[in-house]
């Protein structure tokens, strides 16, 4: 009988998932922290929803619908189907729903939160994501559109790019509900297509999109998507149609007008903004950036989107007789960390602990009360916490980036004294312990 061989668990992640560094972090919480100060100052109220929901409840509105489970990840649990959220808004619309009497109408919320997306990974495009709303429900004014815009502005600019960087672009789905009318298109389904088919413009350009206005189109992995079946003379009419450079329906026109009263100038009417959500009633908008950056072969392209929004007027209905109209805005914080990572020189400081270095476990006593000090200065510090000689605790200070070792062996102890090491220098000072704390702030 021969003896099973000992499988080890893979150390790869699965696709479309990704491990985040401190760097990548750090830079992300700088972010998050002017998101909260400008949506404080519009006075939004900050909400936070499970990541889990009925998956009846979060609805059937992603892009990718050829993918299992309508691309979201599910299990059934109780005889009842749950599934990770895709996005923020069908949450809220939840949310609203259920609290309907007690909230004010209308309702101001920002949320961030992790989303998952059970659809095929590529270059940037990831399964799990962090994702920042921010949502009017309640009101059908285009000034909460508006505002969601200009909000969006300050925000990009108070993390460092210049009005130059990026564009508020904004179409409507009356553009596109007129549109369908002229080809005499009435299949939701072939609808759905359709606007997924047109959101991926951007992405894959018009070339391959057009092939999913037809019979389909196949990428470079082998994978099929399947076309809307529209002739070469419907294509014909959208196509022209995207290259339209003047709004027509009127709420795109309230909103350009509302942008004067703000003097907000850093937008442009693009038909061909789409939005592959289905749940979009009316204004939509999409944030680009218009700098160029290198995706992680390294290869320079345009980023483009980094999120978007609109109008959903019907999605709270969808829980009851709840005349709700509401409209928001998303940022995709993975992807606009990623873009600003390239564009700005953060100057953000990590913080390393100073090492106390062990000479004698039966001395734990004594550099105790030397950490308590530092803490007590707020100083980063740590007792070596692994096991080895001197050299070795020397290899991990390095390491970790530590700015400062100290030596508190049996000379020392004679001393009084503490041995002080600069380990971007690597010079060394004899230090009382109560002169310690005010020493190494001097490294720091």
């Amino acid at each position: 009988m021969s003896k099973e061989k000992n499988l080890k668990p893979s150390k790869e992640l699965p696709l479309g998932f990704v491990d985040r560094q401190e760097k990548e972090l750090l830079i992300r919480d700088f972010i998050i922290s002017n998101i909260k100060g400008v949506m404080t100052k519009y006075g939004f109220q900050y909400l936070e929803t499970p990541s889990f929901e009925y998956t009846d409840s979060i609805g059937k509105f992603l892009p990718d619908k050829e993918r299992p489970d309508q691309g979201v990840f599910s299990f059934k649990d109780e005889n009842k189907w749950l599934s990770l959220r895709y996005d923020l808004t069908a949450p809220l619309a939840r949310y609203v729903a259920k609290n309907y009497l007690e909230l004010p109408k209308p309702f101001k919320r920002y949320q961030l939160g992790t989303v998952w997306r059970n659809e095929k990974p590529g270059p940037g495009r990831f399964r799990e994501f962090l994702q920042f709303d921010a949502d009017y429900v309640g009101t059908k004014s285009l000034q909460a559109d508006s505002e969601l815009c200009v909000l969006i502005s300050e925000i990009l600019e108070k993390c460092g790019l210049s009005k130059k960087d990026y564009t508020v672009k904004i179409s409507s789905r009356k553009f596109t509900d007129k549109l369908f009318e002229e080809l005499k298109i009435k299949s939701k389904e072939q609808i759905s297509t359709i606007l997924r088919a047109l959101d991926k413009i951007d992405r894959l350009g018009w070339g391959e999109a057009k092939k999913l206005l037809g019979e389909g189109r196949k990428d470079k992995s082998g994978d099929y998507t399947k076309g809307a079946n529209l002739n070469n003379d419907q294509i014909k009419i959208i196509e022209n149609a995207l290259k339209s450079k003047t709004p027509e329906s009127e709420d795109v026109l309230e909103i350009i007008k509302i942008f004067k009263d703000y003097n907000f100038e850093n937008y442009k009417f693009d038909p061909s903004v789409i939005r592959g959500l289905e749940y979009y009633t009316g204004p939509i908008f999409e944030v680009n950036l218009n700098f160029e950056v290198k995706n992680l072969k390294g290869q320079t392209i345009q980023f483009g989107s980094i999120g978007g929004g609109g109008r959903y007027d019907n999605l709270v209905s969808n829980f009851g007789n709840f005349d709700c109209p509401a409209t928001g805005i998303s940022i995709g914080l993975d992807r606009l960390v990623f873009a600003l990572m390239q564009k700005k020189d953060f100057k953000i400081k990590t913080t390393r602990p100073v090492v106390i270095c062990v000479f004698d476990k039966k001395k734990n006593k004594e550099y105790v009360g030397i950490l308590n000090k530092l803490r007590m200065s707020n100083i980063s510090s740590e007792i070596y916490p692994g096991e080895g000689k001197l050299k070795k605790q020397m290899e991990y200070a390095n390491k970790i980036g530590s700015p400062a070792v100290i030596l508190y062996g049996d000379d020392e102890i004679k001393s009084g004294k503490v041995t002080l090491k600069n380990l971007e220098s690597g010079k060394e000072n004899l230090v009382k312990i109560e002169d310690l704390a005010n020493e190494i702030q001097e490294i720091l």
